[in-house]
């Protein structure tokens, strides 16, 4: 059985292809009928990439996102944890990983299945990252896979795409990260702390979910709130 709730978070329910999962505030989905907790798009080590080019951001985004990550393990305690690819920000992020968030991570992984979905950023395993690496996975009715590809059947879970949700509310504008889907499809949120969004009415979406069933679940600090496609406006 899932976790109850904790004290004011709602967590709605979010249908793929007839498997029923919670959508996590935090940006994570949880699918309690196999104990399986699904992100996508971590971005570890995005901070050192962007400092290499000359951006200084604060080197804590890899910290901040593990920590998120830990803090929604222990509250579910997942049988097993399947990362959406772009887990790493780049092919040589592994390596960059500071002690201390590489013994987080391994310790969040004892115990547990964890599989590491290739994505366009990490295409191949990072030197001394423990998991299991697959291009896509399937379990039950749904397909677990990076990209989201507008030819396949119902029951794909995808990320890389980094939705973002954007309504009016009391005369202004909220944009906030979001999972998106229809029922045969859904696109995660990215989970990262400096990973940005795209708007779910941005062309890039095209094709990808039947207009009349688009259905926006906004991340709030302590809830998840559905958007029927009505409410979305562009940017």
């Amino acid at each position: 059985m899932r976790n109850a709730p904790a004290a004011g978070r709602t967590v709605p329910t979010i249908a793929v292809a007839g498997a029923e999962f919670a959508a996590e505030p935090c940006g994570a989905l949880w699918w309690p009928q196999e104990r399986l907790l699904a992100v996508a798009d971590l971005h570890l080590e995005k901070g050192s990439a962007l400092a290499r080019r000359g951006a200084l951001l604060p080197p804590y985004d890899t910290a901040a996102t593990v920590s998120r990550l830990a803090a929604t393990v222990t509250r579910l305690h997942p049988r097993t944890v399947i990362a959406l690819g772009d887990s790493f920000h780049d092919t040589g992020a592994g390596a960059r990983i500071d002690a201390a968030s590489r013994a987080a991570l391994a310790a969040l992984q004892r115990g547990r299945t964890w599989i590491w979905v290739a994505g366009n950023h990490d295409p191949c395993p990072p030197d001394g990252i423990p998991g299991d690496w697959y291009a896509e996975l399937a379990v039950g009715p749904v397909v677990f896979r990076h990209e989201p590809d507008p030819a396949a059947p119902a029951g794909e879970i995808a990320g890389h795409l980094h939705p973002v949700a954007k309504v009016s509310l009391k005369g202004r504008g909220i944009r906030r990260r979001c999972f998106a889907g229809d029922g045969r499809r859904l696109v995660m949120p990215a989970f990262g702390a400096y990973a940005g969004g795209l708007n779910v009415l941005d062309p890039a979406f095209a094709g990808l979910f039947a207009a009349a069933s688009l259905c926006a679940w906004m991340l709030g600090a302590s809830a998840v709130y559905p958007l029927p496609r009505r409410r979305l406006l562009p940017d």
